[in-house]
């Protein structure tokens, strides 16, 4: 098996891993279990940049190859919408994940607490809507 055709299913892993993560490390936080919040917030940070470098890798690979969506009719704007939203929020929330970790580990909880009120559900967005455009492009809609 190539590694090339491994990785988008690798790729959607790692971005349910790290929001699954972000939803139990919300849940902790509101339970004050700031040590496990911490854990948890970092693992969700560690599958993202791990996720990061698999994804540059997958494109480097396949140099030039376009995967193409072949869903017709109403189901194609609703495919365009997910991945052109999950594509500007992508970028939108790394300088928000980074403000957001070095607030928290600095413990400067006040300005934690603002940007991650932002940082989470973008996150949260972005890992399941990163998944969401894996199954469409792989299994729902594949193109042959």
């Amino acid at each position: 098996m190539d590694l090339t055709t491994i990785l988008p299913a690798i790729n959607a892993s790692l971005n349910a891993t790290s929001g699954i993560c972000l939803a139990i490390g919300y849940t902790l936080v509101r339970q004050k279990k700031i040590q496990l919040h911490r854990r948890f917030m970092l693992a969700a940070c560690t599958a993202s940049v791990v996720f990061l470098a698999c994804y540059v890798l997958n494109h480097y690979l396949r140099h030039g190859v376009v995967t193409r969506f072949t869903g017709t009719g109403w189901i194609r704007p609703v495919y365009f919408t997910i991945l052109v939203t999950h594509t500007i929020l992508a970028v939108v929330i790394v300088p928000l994940a980074v403000l957001s970790v070095r607030n928290g580990l600095k413990m400067r909880v006040m300005q934690h607490r603002r940007v991650a009120r932002w940082t989470f559900p973008l996150w949260m967005y972005v890992s399941v809507t990163g998944v969401i455009v894996y199954f469409f492009l792989y299994h729902w809609f594949p193109s042959g």
